[in-house]
């Protein structure tokens, strides 16, 4: 469809909460101080559209002297999207990649058939408190892609198409939305939408996308009469026209969705395959820890420790 921010007056109210297929509210965990907030997947729901993890960062303030040291560690068979709004930190890659994000750029990397990276803060930005608070996900690959090479791309956020009207500001990070279409490499249909709501602002998903979620991560939104707060994820259903209003104070949302793969995925730690064969071989190379000569490596410039595989 194309950009129409003129919907009529009345169409949030022409769907009913039943539209909503699925109503997620994220398992939280404590990580030392640092929330994370898991969507997806979730016990009635693996992915929305090729979206298999979906992880809110924070919001939390890393004092001096702290911050986020994510170790070398190994995915196959997926994408890692990372898209901030707070903070910074460095991405390093088995590929040689070393790459600051900024909030408002998004950092793509694809598994493949095996890839390994860090995540950690600058040095920098441990010398003073710093908020951090971002959104981490995964995209599973189709099949013919699961043995792929491994890449990396980064896009600042000058990059990324804007979708405006009055009320709205939406900024495309991934797929096709509206007639735009981000620079980000992708393997399936998809579309993944960083939006602010000015209050009141009524936001129309795209309709044609089979799969298509919300998620709050400021504010509130509604839907056929009902509040929808902070920390939800929604999960519609194919082929409704859906628009959302925001309440009072705004809201912020990160929209997603995209085609649906050719069947569900089995995820175990950071692999996620269409095979279990595969799975298993991945955890017998990491095991190994024959770097550079079997299917993993670490990062050139972060060789020095690495989180073993999980006994479980």
């Amino acid at each position: 469809m194309s950009w129409n921010p003129a919907l009529d007056p009345g169409c949030p109210d022409e769907i009913g909460v039943d539209s909503i297929e699925t109503l997620i509210i994220p398992r939280a965990r404590d990580l030392g101080g640092f929330e994370v907030r898991r969507a997806l997947p979730a016990p009635k729901r693996q992915m929305v559209g090729p979206f298999i993890f979906f992880d809110q960062m924070g919001p939390a303030e890393l004092l001096t002297d702290q911050g986020i040291d994510v170790r070398p560690h190994p995915h196959i068979g997926l994408g890692t999207v990372t898209y901030l709004y707070q903070g910074h930190f460095q991405h390093r890659d088995s590929l040689g990649t070393n790459q600051v994000i900024h909030p408002g750029a998004v950092n793509w990397m694809v598994a493949g058939r095996g890839v390994t990276h860090s995540e950690r803060s600058t040095p920098d930005s441990r010398k003073a408190p710093q908020d951090l608070f971002g959104i981490q996900t995964w995209m599973a690959l189709p099949e013919e892609d699961e043995d792929r090479a491994p890449l990396f791309e980064h896009h600042g956020q000058d990059a990324l198409p804007m979708i405006e009207a009055e009320g709205i500001e939406a900024r495309l990070i991934l797929g096709t939305a509206y007639g735009k279409t981000a620079p980000v490499t992708m393997f399936s249909e998809t579309f993944y939408l960083d939006v602010t709501l000015a209050p009141g602002a009524r936001f129309p998903l795209p309709d044609d996308h089979e799969d298509r979620g919300l998620y709050i991560t400021q504010g509130a939104v509604g839907i056929a009469g009902e509040t929808f707060e902070t920390g939800r994820m929604m999960v519609f259903r194919p082929g409704d026209r859906i628009s959302v209003q925001a309440g009072p104070q705004g809201a912020r949302l990160m929209a997603l969705g995209g085609a649906t793969l050719n069947g569900p995925r089995h995820v175990w730690w950071n692999f996620v395959s269409s095979s279990r064969d595969k799975i298993e071989a991945a955890k017998e190379e990491w095991r190994a820890a024959n770097w550079g000569k079997g299917a993993f490596d670490l990062p050139p410039d972060d060789k020095n420790e690495y989180i073993p595989l999980p006994e479980r």
